[in-house]
Parts: structure tokens; sequence; C-alpha cells
């Protein structure tokens, strides 16, 4: 148990593939690696941008390993099914980038197709796609039998059904990093990743770094990673204003725990963050859900094995929310800032026996678990309720020196080390 707890970023770079550069860096190794040839495409003034479109696709079709696509400024519409198949290798990848400063949208005249498939038809590895707009189509991106496929710093939006999917053919070393996804249509999902009941697995995965808002459709998560995926991180994504969970991760079917970590998320309609189990959820910010700030429950597979440390819960109704905890293998609840307005700060409706409760400082209804009773709102510098402000940074004298050091980590949200005298229970220390 300890083990896992202790399991920090070196680790998980180590484990999937990732070189820290300066602070923590999600890119792939191979990320580094310059390209040996870089040619160039821009939108010919006077044509359509069907037209445009059709040359884009040509350009980055024709790619071989070790080159590099720069697109200029223009409007790309493809009117047909586009199935990219294009792979580099480890030594010499293939990059589709946006030139420097310019505004590339690419987009289909329908919603009858997905803007980009990836892999539906061949496997397709070491391929970035960087700086790209998508607006329009089915789904934005649709990433199939892909390995080290990497998406980065791209804008996916106003599709009419998922932003982002890969729930089609298993794949593995996905690098989604520092894109902006809001405003999908259908079930709009931001991320919809893996498949239900397992069908498709996404696996040692990084998803990072990335804005994900406006998730208003029939159903709307954020990013969710389905039963069965596994070993994948989840970090420092900025997700909100959602209909379904803002993160919502299920379990893994037994094998390497998925990592949830340093996400800030808040307003959605349903639970804040939604975690079956086999994971670990530590320093993370949720504020603001219909349900509850994190809730976990049985769904396509039983909980278990599911720790949550240092993470900060602010919610005007339940804060936690353990439905399927009782009398559950590995299961910790540690070290938290969990505060209710006017409900539970925990909730176990079926019973907490087994379950390890240790360091929280709690605030609101129900059994308190030998914590500490917080004072309210004053005890964060500036956090409302409504999530309208977020910084959960705590205040001088607020009253979060209860952590137990057993489940200590070695820092917060933000990097900052944590010290045995400063603040240590909840995400965010002084």
């Amino acid at each position: 148990m300890l083990k896992i707890v202790g399991l920090n970023l070196v680790a998980v770079f180590a484990l999937l593939g990732v070189v820290p550069a300066s602070g923590a860096s999600y890119d792939p190794a191979w990320g580094a690696i310059q390209p040996q040839r870089t040619v160039r495409v821009v939108a010919q003034a006077g044509a359509s941008e069907t037209s445009n479109g059709e040359r884009l696709r040509k350009a980055i079709e024709s790619l071989v390993p070790g080159e590099q696509l720069e697109v200029g400024t223009g409007t790309f519409s493809v009117d047909r099914f586009w199935d990219l198949t294009i792979s580099g290798t480890a030594d010499a990848p293939i990059r589709v980038v946006a030139a420097k400063n310019a505004k590339v949208v690419i987009t289909r005249p329908d919603a009858k197709q997905n803007i980009l498939n990836v892999g539906q038809s061949k496997p397709v590895q070491y391929v970035l796609l960087q700086g790209l707009e998508f607006t329009g189509g089915s789904h934005g991106i649709r990433l199939g039998k892909c390995s080290h496929v990497w998406i980065d710093r791209c804008q996916i939006h106003h599709t009419h059904d998922v932003c982002l999917s890969a729930n089609s053919a298993d794949s593995h070393h996905l690098y989604l990093t520092r894109n902006t996804i809001h405003d999908a249509d259908g079930t709009a999902e931001g991320m919809y990743l893996g498949g239900n009941n397992g069908d498709v697995i996404m696996s040692e995965s990084v998803i990072a770094l990335n804005h994900v808002y406006n998730c208003r459709g029939s159903q709307g998560d954020g990013i969710e990673v389905k039963q069965g995926s596994w070993g994948n991180l989840i970090a420092e994504n900025t997700v909100h204003d959602c209909n379904y969970p803002c993160i919502t991760v299920y379990g893994t079917g037994g094998k390497s725990p998925n990592i949830i970590e340093r996400n800030l998320c808040y307003r959605s309609l349903d639970s804040v963050m939604q975690v079956q189990g086999e994971a670990i959820v530590r320093n993370n910010v949720l504020i603001d859900g219909k349900n509850a700030a994190f809730a976990s429950t049985d769904h396509q597979g039983k909980t278990t094995n599911l720790q949550v440390i240092h993470n900060t819960l602010v919610n005007t109704g339940h804060a936690f929310r353990g439905g399927s905890w009782n009398g559950r293998d590995g299961m910790v609840l540690a070290n938290n800032v969990i505060y209710s307005k006017e409900q539970n700060a925990m909730h176990f409706p079926n019973g907490f026996a087994a379950v390890t409760i240790a360091g929280n400082v709690v605030l609101g209804d129900g059994a308190k678990h030998d914590s500490r009773i917080g004072r309210g709102l004053q005890d964060f510098e500036n956090l409302t309720w409504d999530a309208s402000q977020h910084k959960a940074t705590p205040t001088d004298d607020a009253p979060f020196d209860q952590g137990v050091d057993a489940y200590r980590l070695p820092d917060d949200l933000t990097g900052r080390p944590r010290k045995l005298s400063s603040a240590t229970s909840g995400a965010v220390t002084r």
C-alpha cells in the first residue's frame, strides 16, 4: 500500500517513456528529436477552403519518417472520410505543426464524418499534431490503432459529438497535452478514452495540461477514461462547466493503477470527479458539484484499491461520497480537506468497514471519523462555494496541520515541497 502511495513523478515518467525537462514535463522522449527535413504548405489565395483542404491532406499523407510539415494560416476543409495512416519511428518521428503565429483551422462541411481519423485502418505511431485548430465534423479527432501519438497545443471545439476520442481500437502511449477543448455537442465529451466494459483499452498514456470546458450535451464528461484502461497519468488539467463529471475514471481490471493528480476541476451538474477504483487520486482541487465534489461507486466493475490523498474537496452538497467503499480492499481517505456547506463532509451511504480514514480536516454534517474540524472558506485565500474563485491556498492560520506522515506526499499541487511544520492536509500547502 505505502509503496503505491509513494510512487512519484520520476517513477511515472519512467513507466510512460517521458523525459522530464524543466519541472514536470509530460512530453514523450522522442519529442526532442529534431526533424531531418521541413516542408511547408500554405492556403492558396483565391482557392476554396475545400481545395486548400485537399492540398493539406495530400501534403500530410505524403510525409515520411523524419519529416516535419509546417502549415501556414488558412482554413482547410476536408470533405471526405480522412483516415491518417502515416507513421514515423522512435528515431525519426513525423510532425505536423502550425507555422509560427499561424492560425490553422481544419474543418469539414458537415457532421457526416469526423474531421480527422488517425489509425482506423492501419496502425499509426510516432506522429505529432501540434498547434492546429479543429472545428465542426462529428468527432474532432478520433484515434484508432495508435501508439506514441502526440496531440499537443491543439484547439478542438464546436464539434457535433466528442471533441477527441480514442474509443475505436486499443491504444497505448498516447500523449494528449496542452490542448484547449470545448463546446462539443451530442454526447459532448471533451475526451472519450477507451471503450465501455473494457471493449477498447487505452494504456500507459499521458493526459496533461489540457483546458477542457463547456461539455454540455446529452452527457458531457470533460475527460473520461473507461473501464479496463490502465497505467495512465491524468495530471494538471483544468476542467470545468460540465454536465457529467469533469473527470471520470473507471477501474483497470486488476492492472496498474491510473494516477490522477494536480487537476483543478469545478462546476459539474453531476460529481466534480468520479473514480471507480484502482487509482491514486492526489493533490486535486475539486469544487462545486451537484452530486458531490468527489464520488466513487461500482460501475462496470467493483470499487477497490482506491487511494484519495491530499485533495481539497469543497461543495455545497456532499463533499466526499463513497457509495461502494464498505468492506473493499485497499481503500484510503487520508490527508484531505473536505468541506461541505449543507450536507456531509464524508458520506458513506453503505458503510465504511475496512476503510483507512486519517489526517483529514472536515466541515459539514455526518460522522467526522476523528478528523479535525475546519472553520469554513475563511481557511482559504480566495475560494467560493460556486467556484467563481478557486484559489485553494490555505491562510496562515488555517487548521490544516492534521496530515499523518504515513500518507504524506512530498509536494503539493503546485510542486511546492511539503514540510511537516506547515499545513499538511489538502492539495495546496503554504
